[in-house]
């Protein structure tokens, strides 16, 4: 039988939460009526959080449990459950209970209106300002802005994907939070739908503001890959010309300046300059043409598509 909606849920040392997280997506899913499976990734806990999963999945097989040797981080335990889901749709939510069940419906809905990506947006959150809604607001700004892909909170688990495109994206760092920008090189249809978020009841948060940080530097990441990820030979040789370019002129200036001039250069910090620009330039260029040959690689030794088709009509 085919699975409509498999629901990965990515959890670390949650045992307070497990058993209500239980009974309010099973209740919500249920009542949605429509064939589903929970998996959950178990990130490594510490508590008692893997021995209350195990419970549930001797009462309930639709609940599947993977449960990772130490804890590997969040993005690794989202890209263990793409891996393993098998429903069409494929619903991302926290185990803390700060997301709301009921709202996966309305995400449906969107899905089943033809769109390929739909994320939640948490228009009144439940966090402190200063150490996180403060931080994300300028995270979410600067990510629509480098990836042209533009949401409103980029940081909220509750999303539902097509599985085709959760099964065409590699995860690795920390890059869960950027899946709708790694996706839009895909051609796929993203929207938002407005959700509520809860306070925390039980645990304590995993974030902190370090995580803003990071946050950048992965940004720096997703915006090469999606401009230059397939020619690297662009941005590389681009900047190596330039650098050459420069290099070259004043060294042309430079020989104008001892011929013409007559003047001494070998004490000039200008005829550094210049040779320094053009070696600069030589290097960036040979390290875009490696860029190529490593991108080749990778293509070709993974049989990795250069192209998605959403449908054909024959």
């Amino acid at each position: 039988m085919t699975l409509h909606i498999s629901v990965v849920i990515p959890l670390y040392n949650e045992e307070e939460s497990i058993d209500e997280l239980y009974r309010q997506l099973t209740a919500v899913l249920e009542d949605y009526g429509r064939s589903y499976e929970v998996i959950v990734v178990d990130d490594g806990s510490r508590d008692r959080s893997f021995e209350r999963l195990q419970a549930i999945h001797k009462r309930d097989p639709r609940w599947r449990i993977v449960r990772f040797r130490r804890n590997f981080g969040q993005t690794a335990a989202f890209a263990a459950g793409f891996d393993m889901a098998r429903g069409d749709v494929v619903v991302t939510i926290d185990a803390d209970l700060q997301n709301d069940p009921a709202d996966i419906p309305r995400l449906m809905a969107k899905i089943d209106e033809g769109y390929d990506i739909v994320s939640g947006w948490r228009v009144n959150r439940r966090d402190k300002f200063l150490s996180r809604r403060l931080p994300s607001l300028v995270a979410n700004r600067l990510i629509s802005r480098a990836t042209n892909v533009h949401l409103h909170d980029y940081g909220c688990s509750l999303k539902a994907y097509r599985n085709e495109v959760v099964k065409n994206i590699d995860l690795y760092g920390e890059l869960h939070r950027f899946i709708p920008a790694l996706a839009s090189g895909m051609g796929v249809r993203v929207t938002e739908v407005p959700v509520n978020h809860r306070a925390r009841e039980h645990g304590q948060s995993k974030y902190g503001i370090s995580r803003t940080f990071r946050v950048m530097l992965d940004l720096i990441t997703v915006s090469f890959l999606l401009s230059y990820g397939t020619r690297p030979i662009h941005v590389f040789g681009g900047v190596g010309l330039l650098s050459m370019a420069v290099g070259v002129l004043l060294g042309v200036y430079l020989t104008f300046v001892k011929f013409v001039g007559g003047q001494d250069i070998g004490t000039r910090p200008l005829l550094l300059l210049a040779v320094l620009l053009i070696l600069v330039g030589v290097q960036m260029v040979g390290m875009g043409l490696l860029g190529e040959l490593i991108v080749r690689t990778y293509f070709e030794s993974q049989n990795k598509p250069i192209y998605f088709i959403r449908e054909v009509l024959e």
